[in-house]
């Protein structure tokens, strides 16, 4: 008789919603096995029976084989007594049950199996704009909570006509258990209203009279395309949300789309089908090339072309456009009506659907109401979008190591969350609850830190609302509950009523974590470095130990004893007015002066004769000390020599002034600026920025060009930080260097920094998976939360 054995399996990771049951039905059956598979709490739960060759064999085709969408994080195996009789192998129903395993999988941009069976006309599915399988389609936006089962997706409301019923139930199709499965006959429609048809809006689209809708389905797509070829802005209900679209070659729409949506000059996001449309206005690396046909399809910062045929107005401030390629079925069937209509290239602005400041609207109603003064036609549909999700943003920097460069997000979102970053070691759970700026929140969970989407800027109440959501959601699709959580020392920040008002509610103990050493434990954190590193800080803000604002710090971590020191800072200089100064840098820029003892004579001074009360009401502050907090900001010295050079006056977004500046470099000229340190007695060294700043002014009242003063600058400022982080290596005894805070966004600082420290010796310490700006805060914070668990309970 043959011997027999059993062995059984559980499978831990992104295992669920996406064709892993089928995948191990059908290697199970090509090694003609006997057993069972089915998703439980703790991952797939698996058993088969055979032959040991052939179970060993099972056993590498789980690893080796894997659907596109899979990942195992854990599998553990063990043999046990064998089921006499059996005589199939089987997918059972899902079991429930508190606490899980399993990683919730990002939506997933439309694979190229559905897009050729919309694109056949044969196709029950031609042209249908919500085709999806277990390889691609929607997961965590449609998810109410784990098991990912189709009655807990907004999927629900939909029963399944027979074929797609068929479909659904069969191991061996692409769409067995594919969740939002659906075809014409039984899932969602799109329809085409008016800003005025409020009725049309209902969610629910099956409540909704026929006559209640200008066109749908097809058609709807079809007159959306025409009227975006006539320069209409149009409101789409996508993934995640709504998106606002205009024709981005037409310069008008452009700008009308920026005066009703209130965003003046941040750069917009642009759309196009395909590459070869892509590269007509911008330069694509195979890099690039990958992440913008890839299955997570990011908006990839692209370097412009000249001549491009896109609106100016589209990116007025760099070198970039930002670029993505279609990720849903409507998407593609939008554009496809689209080409055909338009004079010029197909490419439209997908930005958020969103007045500014506000979350991405979701719900068709509530577009109406929040989008209705901006968009001039809505496409909706009845799919419930469950979790807002924003698209993600990023770009490749150019590395010597490797040819595919490294990848650098500035917004982590949709194809990405919720998809964890793995930590070193193991530990309680933890709850980050971010900073108020790109907000993130992360709870940790054993050796995973699950980063929220971006939930964006904490400064009104919709967007506070949205962040409880997530919080309560997170919390309960991982079936977590927090031990600590950890917040922003600053008080006024939403996120600290909010720790305040959870921990007595919920009994839970709180503790605050400064800013930037919150970002220096998150690029560790991502890292997997255990132990210390010097951290270079760099950003526009972030509320200090002394109660004033840092944001240009050399500090001292150790992860392990959580031992802090702040080793050196930027000079602080006097921001008048405060906030008013962060949005007119010309304040900065005089106020630097000032503290330099320089003045500069009326045709050198670019803001004048146009501010000329305003700088006298500024001086007068600068004298009386009025109004004038103190910061170390790396970003605000950016926005000092922006607006000493002319380039920057005023900002209508974060980061503008910067962005200019660094676009303006001329980067033939040679030399740098000298950068000094001083130390003291016992008191943090002294980055001395004025003098940085000072030979920036000098030049600029000698007439040398503005790209040759930014030239120099960066130079100097990546000299000097290398210079600054090599002395406090030395002294403190460590060569590991953390680089993060929003100003590590700037392209010639995120190439020339880490080169420069590498020179020294050092090793530079970058992020790769989450954004170096605030985004990444919330990391940080968890890091900290569970290593300070760690050490009170190695205490007793």
């Amino acid at each position: 008789m043959q011997h027999i054995i059993r062995r059984r399996f559980i499978i831990a990771g992104q295992v669920q919603g996406v064709g892993f049951r089928p995948f191990v039905f059908r290697i199970a059956h090509e090694r003609q096995l006997t057993g069972t598979v089915c998703n439980a709490p703790e991952g797939v739960v698996l058993e088969v029976q055979g032959p040991p060759e052939a179970t060993d064999g099972f056993g590498r085709d789980l690893t080796d084989k894997l659907p596109p969408l899979a990942r195992i994080t854990s599998l553990e195996q063990s043999d046990v007594e064998t089921v006499d009789g059996e005589e199939i192998f089987a997918i059972l129903a899902s079991s429930a049950g508190q606490g899980h395993n399993v990683l919730i999988s990002p939506d997933t941009a439309t694979c190229d199996d559905c897009l050729a069976d919309m694109r056949d006309p044969a196709n029950p599915r031609y042209r249908y704009p919500f085709t999806n399988c277990t390889n691609c389609g929607p997961r965590y936006t449609i998810t109410r909570s784990i098991p990912y089962d189709r009655e807990k997706t907004s999927m629900a409301c939909f029963p399944l006509c027979p074929v797609c019923r068929e479909e659904y139930e069969n191991p061996l199709d692409r769409r067995f258990h594919a969740q939002p499965n659906a075809c014409p006959e039984c899932g969602p429609k799109v329809w085409l209203c008016a800003p005025s048809d409020e009725q049309t809006a209902l969610d629910n689209e099956q409540t909704a009279p026929d006559t209640q809708r200008l066109v749908e389905n097809d058609a709807a797509i079809l007159r959306i395309a025409e009227l975006l070829a006539q320069g209409r802005i149009a409101a789409i209900k996508g993934l995640g949300g709504f998106h606002l679209a205009v024709d981005a070659c037409n310069g008008q729409a452009v700008e009308r789309l920026r005066e009703r949506k209130n965003r003046k000059g941040k750069p917009l996001a642009v759309m196009v089908p395909d590459l070869e449309t892509a590269r007509q206005f911008a330069h694509i690396s195979p890099a690039e090339e990958k992440w913008l046909t890839g299955n997570k399809r990011p908006i990839m910062l692209l370097r412009k072309k000249s001549g491009t045929p896109l609106a100016q107005g589209i990116s007025p401030d760099n070198e970039f456009f930002g670029v993505m390629l279609p990720y849903t079925p409507l998407h593609h069937v939008l554009f496809e009506h689209y080409r055909a209509r338009t004079q010029g290239p197909p490419a439209l602005v997908m930005t958020s659907g969103n007045s500014s400041s506000a979350p991405i609207a979701i719900g068709n109603r509530e577009a109406l109401q929040r989008l209705g003064g901006i968009a001039d036609v809505f496409l909706l549909h009845n799919r419930d979008i469950l979790i807002r999700t924003d698209d993600s943003v990023m770009r490749i920097l150019p590395a010597a190591e490797t040819e595919d460069g490294t990848p650098q997000m500035f917004r982590r979102a949709r194809g990405f969350t919720p998809s964890p970053v793995f930590l070193a070691q193991k530990g309680a759970c933890v709850f980050g609850t971010g900073p108020e700026l790109k907000n993130t929140m992360c709870y940790s969970k054993g050796d995973q830190a699950f980063v929220s989407q971006h939930i964006g800027d904490m400064e009104n109440l919709e967007t506070y609302g949205f962040y409880k959501e997530i919080a309560a959601h997170l919390q309960d699709i991982l079936q977590v509950t927090p031990e600590l959580l950890v917040h922003d020392l600053h008080p006024d920040y939403m996120t600290t009523p909010y720790a305040a008002q959870r921990s007595r509610e919920e009994n839970i103990p709180m503790v605050g974590l400064q800013h930037h050493y919150a970002h220096i434990h998150s690029v560790a954190a991502e890292n997997k470095h255990q132990g210390p590193l010097i951290g270079l800080a760099l950003d526009g803000t972030g509320y200090g130990e002394d109660a004033t604002l840092w944001g240009g710090e050399c500090l001292y971590v150790d992860t392990r004893t959580l031992e802090h020191r702040r080793l050196a800072h930027f000079t602080p200089v006097p921001l008048p007015g405060g906030e008013a100064a962060i949005r007119n840098p010309w304040r900065i820029a005089q106020a630097m002066l000032r503290a330099c003892g320089m003045e500069l004579p009326p045709d050198k001074t670019p803001w004048l004769p146009a501010q000329t009360q305003a700088a006298n009401m500024v001086e007068q502050m600068l004298e009386r000390g009025v109004n004038c907090p103190l910061s170390s900001s790396c970003g605000r010295l950016f926005d000092a020599v922006a607006a000493l050079l002319g380039i920057c006056l005023e900002v209508s977004y974060e980061g503008q002034a910067a962005i200019r500046l660094e676009a303006a470099q001329d980067m033939n000229a040679q030399g740098r600026y000298e950068c000094t340190f001083t130390s003291s007695d016992g008191a943090p060294v002294l980055f001395d920025t004025l003098h940085l700043f000072a030979q920036a002014a000098r030049d600029h009242m000698d007439g040398v060009a503005p790209g040759v003063i930014s030239r120099k600058f960066h130079a100097g400022l990546v000299f000097g930080l290398a210079e600054l982080a090599a002395s406090m290596a030395e002294q403190t005894g460590t060569k590991v260097v953390g680089l993060s805070g929003g100003v590590m966004q700037n392209k010639t600082l995120s190439l020339e920094l880490p080169a420069a420290l590498k020179q020294r010796g050092l090793t530079a310490l970058t992020h790769t998976e989450l954004p170096p700006n605030d985004g990444c805060i919330s990391l940080g914070q968890v890091a900290y939360g569970m290593r300070l668990l760690a050490l009170q309970a190695e205490a007793g």
